[in-house]
């Protein structure tokens, strides 16, 4: 029996920074899935990475990641997906905040047919949202709110979105969370253990909103089917990548 392929963050990292050595020329793809938990931070947080790194646990690992945006908690409660993207292709050249709509409006879509009923949130909506939901976490992904990343019907963050743009092309990354984080490891590393209990108000996992909850690879292939029909000329990776 074929065991499901899962993936390290420096496999998705090395993919990601392949793809834009040269040209783009043709939409790529690749879906991710983590066995063990990973603490990404993002370009903006490098001066952190020593300080970081000396609260980690045993095993935990720390990477840094080109794109921007704050520190991920990548695991098994987590679903990605890499979009690699000419610079003139439709998703993304209405600008920055625009080329986050379609990968947006591709998740709510793949979560609405497994029963999870989310939202795209708009950029004229993203600032209300914010404020709804109360004080931010800053320095997490998952924190805040952005345009197009999705919320359920109480404005819970469930998608966050990210991405790279270089004059060879233009990376978008999506995460899933797809059962709930141990939030307590990412803000005991990051040195805010009391941002815990704020991190489990703002975010919501796919297992709270569906019945019965769908495995991280049923999400998984789901994604890759519907990147494959929004992208019918995409190259997609081999899994094992």
């Amino acid at each position: 029996m074929t065991m499901p392929t899962t993936h390290t963050v420096e496999q998705e990292q090395a993919w990601n920074s392949r793809q834009l050595e040269a040209p783009v020329t043709t939409p790529r793809f690749h879906v991710w899935t983590y066995a063990t938990p990973t603490i990404v931070l993002g370009c903006s947080q490098r001066a952190l990475h020593a300080e970081v790194a000396g609260r980690l646990p045993q095993g935990l690992a720390l990477v840094q990641r080109p794109s921007g945006g704050g520190a991920v908690l990548t695991g098994p409660w987590l679903v990605g997906a890499s979009v690699v993207l000419p610079v003139t292709h439709p998703w993304v050249s209405g600008g920055l905040v625009d080329s986050y709509r379609a990968l947006g409006l591709l998740h709510a879509s793949v979560l609405e047919g497994l029963g999870i009923h989310a939202r795209a949130l708009p950029d004229t909506e993203v600032a209300q949202a914010n404020a709804a939901m109360g004080a931010t976490v800053d320095w997490a992904c998952y924190g805040s709110l952005a345009p197009w990343e999705l919320t359920d019907t109480h404005g819970r963050k469930l998608v966050g979105l990210a991405q790279r743009r270089q004059r060879n092309g233009i990376l978008l990354v999506a995460g899933t969370l797809n059962t709930v984080p141990d939030w307590p490891l990412l803000c005991n590393a990051l040195g805010h253990p009391e941002a815990a209990t704020e991190m489990r108000r703002r975010t919501v996992a796919c297992e709270e909103l569906a019945e019965p909850p769908c495995s991280a690879q049923t999400l998984a292939a789901r994604l890759r089917q519907a990147l494959a029909q929004a992208l019918p000329n995409a190259e997609a990776t081999p899994e094992t990548c």
